[in-house]
């Protein structure tokens, strides 16, 4: 059975402007390698069905998209801003974003599929009411919103993008039927400031929050330390039907808008370790997209060409070399491998802890705050 791909050309437009870091070429890029290397070849690629706005209202404020669809500079809405600049078709673009999550969810929950991805996805900052960090539409929540409503009755979404997965945490805090994890540089000095470890959830949902701030300058040893000391447990014990995951590559260390030190081979290795997650606990389902990444050229096509070839089963192996007329097109900054060089290893949290570590006194700020509401023992 393929892995599926939800992809079409009006995804590209979703497109802030001029010298704005949510370039469409990060697609464009991506899929361009992808298709090179063969990935695409490995999917099924399939176009987003037609907007429903009822499904967009499952979500978002009648008032706000509204706003939206009239492409006027809203303070309230937060729409006109420098970041969150305006664009032709605002809402359509945004809307068939929404949809392509959301048929990506539709065809793993019933059973066409057991991986599919939405690349163009992941606006985990979009709230109900506003647009946020480049976000128009929360996709995630839209779709994980279909899934409730059709028979799924927990699932849990895991966020690795460097800024702290806000939107969908907070549409989803009083949910118990929805566990969100995020792993995010700390909010003390990223935006969206939010995201510390007290964050736990709402009345009646305590413990489906999960939130791992990791310190500024944390690379590849320490993060995967980080996330094998809280992801697989907290995602175990809350047993889910589906995974959902938001797979920003803004934590690589040469993102120009964070301060985390990952590479292309760290980002790789925690996908592997969410597709595993996913066969192990939800019998293989799995929704992936895309996210943050704002190095359009070095980053962000290596690292969701490996996210793709994940999904479609057959990883990219990190010696190949990236195409010559690929490169030729991005330039002189073009990577020539689908490496960066390095040996990933991670010393396990389990095998002992520094209490002078800033990643470990994260990790055990965290498991101290909700690893009790799921069941499990903080240790140390």
């Amino acid at each position: 059975m393929k892995g599926r791909l939800v992809y079409s050309e009006e995804l590209s437009r979703y497109d802030f402007g001029y010298n704005h870091p949510m370039a469409p070429g990060r697609v464009r890029h991506t899929l361009g390698l992808a298709g090179r290397l063969g990935v695409l070849d490995r999917l099924e690629v399939v176009p987003p069905p037609v907007i429903d706005d009822g499904l967009i209202r499952s979500v978002h404020d009648p008032d706000y998209i509204a706003a939206v669809r009239a492409e006027q500079p809203n303070a309230a809405y937060g729409l006109g801003t420098a970041d969150n600049p305006l664009f032709p078709r605002m809402h359509p673009v945004s809307a068939s974003v929404a949809m392509a999550t959301v048929e990506a969810a539709r065809s793993v929950w019933q059973g066409e599929v057991k991986r599919a991805c939405n690349i163009s996805g992941g606006l985990h900052h979009a709230m109900p009411a506003a647009t946020s960090g480049f976000c128009v539409y929360n996709d995630l929540a839209i779709a994980i919103t279909w899934l409730l409503d059709h028979g799924c009755e927990r699932v849990a979404y895991v966020d690795v993008d460097v800024h702290h997965g806000d939107g969908v945490q907070s549409i989803f805090y009083r949910d118990p039927r929805v566990l969100t994890v995020s792993l995010h540089e700390t909010p003390a000095v990223l935006f969206p400031g939010t995201g510390f470890p007290h964050e736990t959830g709402g009345p009646g949902a305590q413990g489906t929050a999960v939130n791992l701030a990791l310190p500024s300058g944390t690379g590849d040893a320490g993060w995967l330390r980080a996330f094998h000391a809280i992801v697989p447990a907290a995602v175990r014990a809350f047993e889910p039907q589906v995974l959902i995951t938001q797979h920003g590559c803004d934590s690589h260390r040469n993102d120009p808008l964070a301060d985390l030190e990952l590479s292309v081979d760290g980002q790789r290795a925690s996908y592997l370790a969410l597709a595993e997650l996913a066969d192990e606990v939800c019998e293989g389902r799995w929704v992936s997209t895309g996210g943050g990444g704002y190095a359009i050229t070095t980053v962000v096509p290596r690292a969701w060409t490996h996210l793709l070839g994940i999904v479609s089963g057959e990883p990219v192996p990190l010696e190949t070399a990236t195409p010559r007329d690929w490169r030729a097109e991005l330039g002189s900054t073009a990577p020539t491998a689908m490496t960066d060089g390095v040996e990933v290893a991670y010393e396990p949290f389990e095998s002992g802890y520094s209490p002078s570590s800033r990643l470990d006194q994260a990790v055990i700020a965290t498991r101290k705050a909700v690893f009790p509401e799921l069941g499990l023992d903080p240790g140390h």
